[in-house]
């Protein structure tokens, strides 16, 4: 299978969960990226039984309008039952790294809500240890240089990610060559960092369940 047609058996696997396990009427959290994106399409058949979602991005809010699923601003929920979101690494604890889109603030914020944390992912994403891919930092523009130092001081190489904003009108810097073997620890340190609005590490709040997309099929694997 290709790693599309990996996403896609995944992201409809994620449909069919919310079906079976979201209460009618009840909300959905929806992440943001490729992967989230064909879940959103594979939300059409059930997204009458929906109450609505709450969007991690613009971008995300934008795809559930038009498929005519209304979107609730995050004030108005207590908690959400269900949240959905693929990741861009994802190691053996269910920690993950997050924020190759720039969603990663809103996307911590719908997960810190929400009971249970569905990840969705091709088996490219599954690693031993986290930091092949690059870790996102959101940081204040006025912060950034500073925050570059601490971070590279930690042992990594940030880098701006040039020409983007986030959604909260922040700046990214990705930072690379981080073996982050204690992911907990890791994460803590840097949202410490004055200037840091969050970083892409999801450890104190990892997922619950991963769908994890390989050519035998959909494995399901729960956080221990």
């Amino acid at each position: 299978m290709t790693q599309d047609e990996l996403k896609q058996a995944v992201a409809q696997a994620a449909a069919d969960h919310v079906a079976e396990h979201l209460p009618a009427g009840a909300i959905l959290g929806v992440g943001t990226g490729s992967t989230a994106n064909l879940f959103i399409a594979a939300l059409a058949p059930i997204k009458a039984r929906l109450g609505g979602a709450v969007a991690s991005s613009e971008a995300t809010r934008q795809r559930l309008e038009q498929l005519g699923i209304r979107v609730v601003d995050m004030n108005e929920v207590e908690r959400l039952a269900i949240y959905v979101d693929g990741a861009d690494e994802i190691d053996p604890g269910m920690s993950m790294i997050k924020g190759g889109g720039g969603a990663l603030t809103r996307e911590k914020i719908v997960a810190a809500v929400s009971d249970t944390f569905v990840c969705i992912a091709d088996a490219s994403k599954q690693v031993p240890v986290l930091g092949r891919f690059p870790l996102p930092v959101e940081v204040i523009p006025m912060a950034a240089r500073q925050v570059a130092r601490q971070l590279a001081a930690l042992g990594g190489t940030p880098k701006l990610r040039e020409g983007f904003v986030t959604d909260n009108g922040n700046l990214i810097l990705d930072v690379h060559g981080l073996a982050i073997t204690d992911p907990v620890a890791m994460e803590t340190a840097i949202n410490q960092m004055v200037g840091v609005v969050t970083n892409g590490l999801f450890a104190a709040r990892g997922a619950d369940l991963l769908l994890l997309g390989t050519a035998a099929g959909v494995q399901r694997l729960v956080r221990n």
